[in-house]
């Protein structure tokens, strides 16, 4: 099997990588290296075998096309995006060039050039909205849905809001919609927080490894002013170790006739879920620190919790997570205490 990546050079990008080597499959791989450690996990990912490598931008047609055209994968897992709601609202054109214009190049060369290849594309959960419509409870350090206890579904509607929102969401239904329209294999997962090792966080985007790598740089004493966090810490996601959403991508391949044309939420499901304020209480169980911060305004159309239902994705193809969190945790302290 062939499998060609976008953005293979990215957190999730680089664990789905590494997992086709381990397998001795095919890999090929295009990402333009534009965001933080991508460099780093291209030189650990050729520690571990070979592969081609297209240092292209999804953004431009004719590079996509010349990948396809020259490759015809038979998996694509389509993880290149632009996943920071905070540029999308101060680049909302750059948002929309990558997130809606590198989903359609793709969808059009796969079209022109290998319709039977099976494609995973990495959407999220902003394309439900800010959720405000929904009542809330709020407890001492979280935030519930009493309407929904296992978490959300797929059927609770689109809602796109801000850039990020709408371009995501946008993908996510040019996907599905190529699906129905010309019959290509496509696969839409709605992702909630991710984490695990590759991942070099920042403070808009991988809010599990930002706030770990607070935590480690407090146990080392270089901390000499509080961070911040947006909002009063209850806000509330499922959390969903690497080792996880590499198996749940190839269960979805494993299983393209039921799953192609469909959307899925993905998360670590309510038994995974975390707000802001429990993962700093574990961190400083775990880690023995006191984590010294400061409130700011919360961010601009923040869900206030979300928590995926994983039962469609359980029924469709068999994936439910083993990770549990406390262990997915202590390796991601250990890993960031590498970087």
């Amino acid at each position: 099997m062939k499998y060609l990546i976008t953005g293979g050079c990215g957190f999730l990008g680089s664990n789905l990588a590494a997992e086709v080597l381990k397998r001795g499959d095919e890999l090929v791989i295009f990402d333009n290296l534009y965001r933080h450690g991508t460099e780093k996990n291209l030189e650990w990912l050729r520690s571990l075998g070979e592969f081609k490598f297209y240092r292209n931008d999804i953004r431009n047609r004719d590079d996509v096309q010349f990948c396809i055209k020259s490759e015809k994968p038979d998996v694509i897992f389509h993880v290149a995006g632009q996943v920071a709601m905070t540029t999308s609202l101060e680049r909302p054109r750059f948002d929309f060039d990558i997130n809606v214009g590198g989903t359609f190049n793709l969808l059009e060369a796969v079209r022109d050039h290998c319709p039977n290849a099976s494609i995973v594309y990495s959407s999220t959960n902003k394309v439900y909205g800010d959720l405000e419509h929904l009542e809330y409870h709020e407890s001492d350090t979280r935030y519930s849905i009493p309407k929904f206890p296992k978490g959300l579904p797929e059927s609770i509607g689109l809602d796109f809001t801000t850039p990020y929102g709408c371009s995501k969401g946008a993908a996510d239904q040019y996907m599905k919609d190529w699906a129905k329209c010309f019959g290509l294999k496509t696969v839409v997962f709605r992702h909630s927080s991710i984490f695990g090792g590759r991942q070099f966080s920042t403070f808009d985007q991988g809010w599990i490894g930002w706030f770990v790598s607070r935590a480690v740089e407090t146990q080392r004493g270089n901390l000499k002013e509080p961070f911040t966090i947006q909002g009063n810490g209850k806000q509330v996601r499922d959390v969903l170790f690497s080792e996880d959403i590499v198996k749940c991508y190839w269960a979805a391949v494993e299983n393209i006739e039921k799953t192609k044309g469909q959307s899925f939420n993905i998360g670590g499901g309510m038994d995974n879920s975390l707000s802001i304020l429990e993962l700093f209480a574990h961190l400083e169980n775990e880690m023995g620190i006191k984590l010294d911060y400061k409130e700011l305004a919360p961010r601009e159309s923040d869900q206030k919790m979300f928590v995926a239902d994983i039962a469609k994705a359980k029924e469709y193809f068999g994936w439910e997570p083993k990770v549990k969190t406390a262990e997915g945790l202590r390796k991601m302290i250990e890993w960031v205490k590498t970087i």
